[in-house]
């Protein structure tokens, strides 16, 4: 299963953390953001100790939300190092999130 990032978390868990994070954006009314979250648990089994795999529930977590501008979901953000480098707004196939994953990995 993924990580669940919150606002109380998100410093800790994301911006302080030493490798790769995705972080998924998602709401519980949102119909791609629940197909998306099967690739996002998926991703975090496959990348397990590799790269941290989160969720956001974006209604009961709105100060990360705003901090990053994410008004459409699922979006999913790509942070290393404390720093955003790169955002996906929609759902995709697993193939697309995983090609990110090795970009930045390097």
């Amino acid at each position: 299963m993924a990580t669940v990032f919150t606002d109380a978390n998100f410093d800790t868990e994301v911006l302080s953390a030493d490798k790769l994070t995705v972080v998924d954006f998602w709401a519980p009314w949102c119909g791609p953001c629940l197909a998306l979250g099967v690739t996002i648990d998926a991703l975090s089994k496959e990348y397990e100790g590799k790269v941290n795999v989160g969720k956001v529930n974006l209604d009961e977590n709105p100060d990360v939300s705003v901090k990053y501008g994410v008004t459409s979901v699922p979006c999913v953000l790509f942070i290393k190092d404390g720093q955003l480098i790169d955002k996906y707004v929609g759902n995709a196939p697993k193939r697309v999130f995983e090609k990110k994953i090795q970009q930045y990995l390097q």
